[in-house]
């Protein structure tokens, strides 16, 4: 197979682009009506999709429903800049046809999509809302990844580069959705192979611009168009292990003769052997939290518990000059093990320092000497820093509203932001961190192998009490204040990807098993001193 290089082709798809829309905007060209319409229902909600036509004059599109013995009526107030839409004001057991049309400049709209039928209704069990949760989580990844590189939006639907860590979950979420059966194997290599392409020949160096990363590192944001650096972001270290980490997903998962994944697996090897570990560490025994081209290294090291175990392993695994076994020691010399709620386990106050690497890593049945010595395994930790997370929610000693059994979940999210509530921040308990009434929907559901029965009836309580303000053709948005009144209009990657991911190794361990099979997470566990545990330990 012949292939343009990749800037070139970029370049050459986006004036072909421009020249077609500034023709058509010139010569008043009716817009052309939305492709397929796709719609999926749960239980008193309607979810759409539909395929645009990237050469057409019209961004914009008005929504029509109708129910029996009904006429269309619109749903929108203001014509959507987006092509998806989350009805929410459904009943169930009722059936509805939909149909979308675009909108031009001068208001002027197309012929209807499609016609797409819909009949919500309650769901059955357990398993039904899952799949329903995981699918709309998906989706994410599929729809807000620019097709031309595979470079995932950080967040939806405001206008957003792409976070690297967010790819690294939607390369994982790829396998997910074949074994769903949401797309085609064919889709999800080719999708891959796109996204393997831009990180293995995409541009490195020194230069504070036109680069996607340097020395094998990658920048923590991309240029969704061009795929080079973002503002003047860092070269973010752990941010490229999780990117690796959904890359050595994909190279383990495409595993069959085609020629498309024999490729996979080549580009994957070569762009995680392209990562040069000991220039991060900056001539120290602890790997820096990254490098800016204008400044240098970051000061701060990746000493002490957090999301940084699966960057270290990865480091000590890997065949051309890894990482001394003595870097996973000074890791682990910063832990803090201490006792709250009757529950002692080492400490880190977000909820995604203790789910992150176990997203990929199975912890399960074994140890290094530090959680040797103290009887209990990773896995366990985190257990029991999802239950200390949940009684704090329990006791509730700030008196925030809503804080119950049922609604709890502490992570790095947004927030209000406006006086006196954060905006962005790392949130979590315990210790007490940041805590300003705001919580976060993935924080339960990326503990939901820790916990699942606290994970569900959390997730389950978000669904039916909040649906309204908190549900869209994403799954959950970010966080919300009941206090401020506040629910976040955005969807975030990161927040997706973990739920995706950990939901998948609770209910059937997939991701787990084939990312275990990695050689270079075998060696690294091995080198940082993991053996076999009898059984897991669940006691304070």
């Amino acid at each position: 197979m012949n292939f343009v290089p990749l800037q070139q082709a970029v370049l050459l798809v986006f004036i072909i682009s421009c020249t077609t829309l500034e023709r058509a905007a010139a010569a008043g060209v009716s817009p052309e009506a939305p492709g397929v319409l796709v719609a999926r229902s749960g239980d008193r909600s309607v979810l759409l999709h539909w395929r645009t036509n990237e050469m057409a004059a019209a961004t914009r599109f008005n929504v029509y429903r109708s129910a029996p013995h009904d006429s269309f009526s619109r749903l929108n107030k203001q014509p959507l800049a987006a092509p998806y839409y989350a009805d929410l004001s459904v009943s169930n057991t009722v059936s509805y046809t939909y149909a979308v049309r675009a909108v031009g400049s001068t208001g002027q709209e197309t012929a209807n999509s499609s016609i797409a039928h819909a009949r919500p209704r309650a769901f059955q069990n357990d398993d039904e809302f899952l799949d329903y949760l995981q699918q709309t989580a998906f989706d994410y990844f599929w729809r807000e990844a620019n097709p031309r590189n595979g470079l995932v939006a950080d967040r939806a639907p405001k206008a957003a580069p792409s976070s690297i860590a967010a790819i690294g979950f939607g390369l994982t979420a790829m396998g997910i959705g074949i074994d769903h059966g949401w797309i085609t194997r064919e889709e999800a290599a080719a999708r891959t192979l796109v996204t393997l392409r831009t990180f293995a020949e995409g541009p490195q160096g020194a230069g504070a611009s036109g680069v996607i990363g340097y020395k094998g590192w990658f920048y923590h944001f991309l240029e969704m168009d061009t795929a080079l650096r973002a503002w003047k972001c860092e070269l973010s270290s752990i941010d490229t292990a999780l990117l690796l980490a959904g890359i050595l997903y994909a190279r383990e998962y495409f595993d069959s003769a085609h020629p498309e994944e024999r490729q996979i697996r080549a580009l994957a090897t070569r762009i995680f052997d392209g990562v040069d570990w000991h220039w991060m560490a900056n001539q120290g025994n602890a790997l820096t939290m990254g490098w800016h081209p204008e400044s240098g290294f970051i000061r701060r090291r990746w000493i002490g518990y957090n999301e940084a175990s699966i960057l270290y392993l990865m480091g000590l695994g890997a065949s051309h000059s890894p990482l001394p076994a003595s870097q996973w020691k000074s890791w682990t010399s910063g832990y803090d093990w201490r006792t709250n709620y009757g529950l002692a386990f080492v400490h880190f106050a977000p909820l995604f320092g203790h789910q992150y690497s176990h997203c990929w890593i199975d912890f399960r049945g074994q140890a290094d000497d530090f959680f040797r010595r103290k009887g209990i395994t990773y896995f366990e930790n985190s257990r029991r820093a999802t239950l200390a997370q949940r009684e704090y929610a329990i006791q509730n000693p700030p008196r925030y509203p809503g804080y119950s059994s049922n609604l709890w979940g502490w992570t790095a999210s947004d927030g209000p932001g406006f006086a006196p509530y954060q905006a962005y921040a790392a949130r979590g308990v315990p210790p007490v961190e940041n805590d300003d009434g705001t919580i976060a929907p993935t924080a339960p559901g990326g503990s939901f192998p820790f916990t699942p029965e606290y994970s569900l009836s959390a997730l389950r309580h978000l669904y039916d009490v909040y649906r309204e303000k908190m549900w869209t053709v994403y799954g959950f948005r970010d966080a919300f204040n009941l206090q401020a009144q506040w629910f976040d209009p955005d969807v975030l990657g990161i927040d997706q990807g973990p739920m995706l991911i950990m939901i998948e190794n609770h209910r059937t361990g997939r991701v787990w098993k084939l990312f275990m099979r990695a050689p270079e997470i075998r060696r690294g566990l091995e080198r940082a001193g993991f053996k076999p545990v009898p059984s897991e330990v669940f006691t304070p």
